[in-house]
């Protein structure tokens, strides 16, 4: 373990984003997770805070392996060469998307309602969430931001596996990973405190990061 919980892991991070501090970045987190660390980074960098929602495409038989990743304005990647490894037909894909998309959504309505997102274009974008494990989250939020014309984009972790680390550097502007393991063994094994991360404690920070957080729809356990 390198981290006591993701606000350690958010302090330690910033520590290695000091010198984005003069482009003054928009500090964007993948939620749930990631918002404890992207406040943390934005609180240091002395940046606006705000989320963009990106969902995983999690397999059948297993939730936590990501065969592919929906964000905010449609733009959704899928690992074909899993999909097809699974056995996952085009119809099965569609379902899992389709689901995917309607969490999103609640998600956007509950963590900004009709706020419209930031402006990007010509800005520093720095996208953090808690850990990459296969990227595809974090590729799917960088090429939401590019579709927005974000002048450039980095994406900064506690922790990623170096496959992802990759994956993210051939279209990403740039990547900060704290820590690079040999071998990942999956994010929440470098952190003492992996809790779950709750619509309540993401509106929570968000609000003392000074975002506007309006109300939505009841929280629900999808």
């Amino acid at each position: 373990m390198v981290f006591d919980d993701r606000t350690d892991a958010g302090r330690q991070l910033a520590g290695r984003l000091l010198g984005l501090r003069d482009e003054r970045p928009l500090v964007v987190a993948l939620p749930r997770g990631g918002v404890p660390v992207a406040a943390e980074v934005a609180r240091v960098l002395e940046a606006p805070l705000e989320v963009l929602v990106v969902r995983k495409l999690g397999a059948p038989r297993n939730r936590e392996l990501a065969v592919g990743a929906v964000a905010e304005g449609g733009t959704a990647i899928i690992d074909r060469g899993l999909a097809a490894r699974l056995g996952l037909s085009a119809p099965a894909i569609e379902r899992i998307l389709r689901r995917e998309e309607r969490e999103l959504q609640r998600q956007v309505w509950r963590f900004r309602d009709d706020f419209v997102p930031a402006e990007v274009v010509d800005h520093t974008v720095l996208v953090v969430d808690d850990g990459l494990a296969t990227g595809l989250s974090d590729l799917a939020a960088v090429r939401a931001l590019r579709s927005r014309q974000a002048q450039r984009i980095v994406v900064a972790a506690p922790v990623g596996s170096p496959e992802a680390v990759q994956l993210l550097r051939a279209e990403a502007d740039d990547v900060v990973c704290h820590t690079i393991p040999d071998r990942l063994l999956g994010v929440g094994r470098w952190y003492r405190d992996f809790s779950p991360v709750g619509d309540e404690e993401v509106l929570a920070l968000l609000a003392a990061a000074g975002t506007p957080t309006p109300g939505g729809p009841p929280a629900d356990a999808g």
